[in-house]
């Protein structure tokens, strides 16, 4: 059974231009200059896609040297396919949405029952023994940091999959929906497109997409070193991971294995200066959830390759800013 049955039932990048990556059998890569940070990453995405296998569409953009945003890939970015975990990001600026308009709240707190545990990724699972009463911030850091499904049932306990679809396409969005089920509390995480979660990453970085601490809140969580790193992130220090917010996202279907992953890097100073938003279908190696998939293994050398690239990203001064503080170890206490 699938994860998706589970939930159901239950960069100065100079002037170079964009260039659209359309097909899948593209002529010579060619060798990327360091002088061309869009040539680095549009080359490395093509060496990665290729390896790697399987039927891409993604999107990437980056903030241009004169400070406005510009697509660096462009791969069959308006295709609409199963986000599976990544959709989790919509289902939880579904709930925000709600809670800026005060019809719910943070510390609103539900019961935990276990008949609304399910497995899969996350922690509540684990715990074997439930009945807490645990607040909406609990559930959805769970389902953010560590991608817990049964938080995602929390989530439709507040804001119904009919309700999740309707806020969506109040802020533009066309495609990106959860998958209704009998149940109105409960749903398929659904579709999205490429471009449409690009979108949602950046007006969530820039804090339009949502209330200001609404889109704090959500950023602070997904650029938190606890997260997931065996993709995007997987070759970098604490201090670098904290200045990319990620989600994955990781299923098969009948074409094969997907792997997903979509986020947000940004400058040293807290500016969001690079989206991406990676979906890989017909993969092979269904039941690798690990940092050896071939398609993981993809993202880590280009999570390396645009980071290095946004290095040396002039940001204008007026844009936003998002801050996390340090992550320092403690020793109890």
């Amino acid at each position: 059974m699938s994860r998706r049955t589970a939930l159901g039932l239950g960069v100065g990048l100079g002037a170079t231009a964009a260039v659209a990556i359309a097909g899948r059998a593209d002529a010579a890569v060619g060798v990327p200059t360091a002088k061309d940070p869009a040539c680095q990453i549009r080359g490395t995405y093509l060496q990665q896609r290729n390896t790697a296998g399987g039927v891409w569409h993604s999107h990437i953009a980056a903030v241009d040297a004169s400070g406005a945003l510009a697509a660096v890939v462009d791969d069959d970015a308006d295709c609409v396919t199963h986000g599976y975990s990544v959709q989790k990001l919509a289902v939880a600026t579904a709930v925000m949405d709600k809670v800026d308009r005060g019809e719910l709240s943070l510390g609103q707190r539900l019961d935990l029952p276990a008949s609304i545990i399910l497995g899969g990724s996350g922690i509540y699972h684990l715990h074997s023994v439930w009945g807490d009463d645990i607040t909406i911030a609990n559930f959805l850091t769970a389902m953010l940091l560590v991608s817990d499904n049964t938080a995602v049932r929390m989530c439709g306990r507040v804001v119904p999959a009919l309700e999740i679809n309707e806020i969506l396409a109040a802020k533009g969005f066309v495609n990106t929906r959860v998958e209704p089920v009998a149940n109105p509390n409960r749903f398929y995480l659904g579709t999205t497109t490429p471009r449409e979660m690009h979108d949602l990453l950046w007006r969530l970085a820039n804090k339009t997409l949502l209330s200001a601490s609404s889109c704090d809140f959500l950023l602070t969580i997904t650029r938190w070193v606890n997260g997931y790193h065996d993709g995007i992130r997987r070759t970098m220090s604490s201090d670098e991971r904290s200045r990319v917010a990620t989600k994955y996202g990781a299923d098969y279907n009948t074409q094969g294995a997907s792997r997903h992953e979509a986020g947000i890097m940004f400058s040293t100073d807290g500016a969001p200066v690079l989206t991406y938003a990676l979906f890989a279908d017909g993969l092979g190696d269904l039941d690798n959830y690990g940092a050896t998939h071939p398609a993981v293994e993809a993202h880590a050398v280009l999570g390396r390759t645009m980071f290095d690239a946004i290095s040396t990203t002039a940001v204008p001064p007026a844009a936003t800013r998002h801050r996390v503080p340090g992550f320092r170890a403690v020793d109890g206490g």
